[in-house]
C-alpha cells in the first residue's frame, strides 16, 4: 500500500504542468522587442539671415515619433532631447598671469573641432531621462562634448583645466545653453522644441539632432541642417574678408591710417 502510494505520488509530480509566469512580468520587454519606433524632425526655417543689429532669436523645431506605443505614450515614458550644434573650428585657450605688474599670456592650449555654439533642449530634467553614462556615450550635453586637444601628450591636469575654462567661457557668452522642459509633446507622437540662438551665433552650417529615449534607453536619432548667413553690407564684407584676406588686411590698415590722419587734421590745435 505504501509503495503504491509513493508511485502514485511520483507519477502525479511528473505529470504536473510547469509553473506559469506571472502575468505582465515580461510585458515591457516583449513590447520593447516588438516595437520599432522612429523619430523625424523639421525646422521652422532652414536658413536664417542675420544683420549687425541681430539680438538673438528662438528657433522652433517640430518632430514626430514613428510607430510609438500608445500605452507608453500615455504613461509619458518617451523622452526627446534636441540639440543644435554649430560649425566646428580650432580654438586656442590662453591663460594670463601677472608678470612684473602686467597681465600677459603665459600658457595656451589648442583644441580641434570645437563646436562654436551648442544649444540643447529636453522634455524634462536630464537626470530624469537616462543615466550619465548614456549621455557620455552619445556626447550629449555641453559637459559631454569631446574636446580634442592638439597636443595629446600634454599634462592631463593642464588639459582638464583648459577644457573646463573653454566650456565656462562658452556658457558665459551664451553660446552653450540648455533649456530643460524646452521640448513639449503636442500629442502622443508630435512634439515641439524651442532652442535659443545667441546674438553672437556663428555663421555657417548648424546641425540639429533629436534623440529619442524610451524608459531611459536610447532608441534612435534624427538630424537635419540649418544654415546661418550674414546679409546686406555685413555679408559683403564677410565674403570679401574670407575670399580676399590679403587685400582685406591691406584695406583695413589703410583705412585705419586714413582715419588717424583725418582725426589729426580735424582736431589739430593752432
Amino acid at each position: 500500500m505504501l509503495a503504491a502510494l509513493l508511485c502514485t505520488t511520483a507519477a502525479v509530480a511528473q505529470d504536473a504542468p510547469p509553473p506559469q509566469p506571472v502575468p505582465g512580468a515580461e510585458d515591457d520587454r516583449q513590447r520593447a522587442q516588438q516595437i520599432q519606433e522612429g523619430i523625424q524632425i523639421g525646422l521652422s526655417m532652414d536658413r536664417i539671415s542675420i544683420t549687425a543689429d541681430f539680438s538673438g532669436a528662438q528657433l522652433t523645431i517640430f518632430g514626430a515619433l514613428e510607430n510609438p506605443d500608445s500605452l507608453l505614450s500615455r504613461q509619458g515614458r518617451y523622452d526627446v532631447v534636441v540639440v543644435l550644434e554649430g560649425p566646428t573650428r580650432p580654438v586656442v585657450v590662453r591663460r594670463k598671469s601677472r608678470v612684473l605688474g602686467m597681465w600677459i599670456n603665459t600658457e595656451s592650449e589648442t583644441f580641434l573641432n570645437v563646436p562654436m555654439s551648442y544649444s540643447i533642449a529636453s522634455t524634462r530634467a536630464f537626470q530624469d531621462i537616462t543615466d550619465p553614462g548614456s549621455y557620455r556615450r552619445l556626447s550629449l550635453g555641453a559637459d559631454n562634448i569631446h574636446l580634442q586637444p592638439a597636443d595629446v601628450d600634454d599634462n592631463p591636469v593642464t588639459i582638464e583645466e583648459f577644457t573646463a575654462a573653454l566650456r565656462d567661457r562658452k556658457k558665459a557668452g551664451g553660446l552653450f545653453t540648455d533649456n530643460i522642459g524646452g521640448v513639449h509633446f503636442l500629442s502622443q507622437n508630435l512634439f515641439r522644441a524651442t532652442l535659443s540662438l545667441a546674438p553672437s551665433v556663428p555663421v555657417g552650417t548648424h546641425k540639429a539632432r533629436a534623440f529619442l529615449f524610451r524608459q531611459g534607453v536610447f532608441i534612435k536619432e534624427a538630424s537635419t541642417q540649418l544654415v546661418i548667413v550674414k546679409s546686406g553690407f555685413e555679408q559683403a564684407v564677410f565674403r570679401f574678408a574670407n575670399n580676399h584676406s590679403f587685400a582685406y588686411g591691406v584695406f583695413a590698415i589703410g583705412l585705419a591710417m586714413l582715419t588717424g590722419w583725418l582725426g589729426r587734421i580735424v582736431f589739430k590745435r593752432d
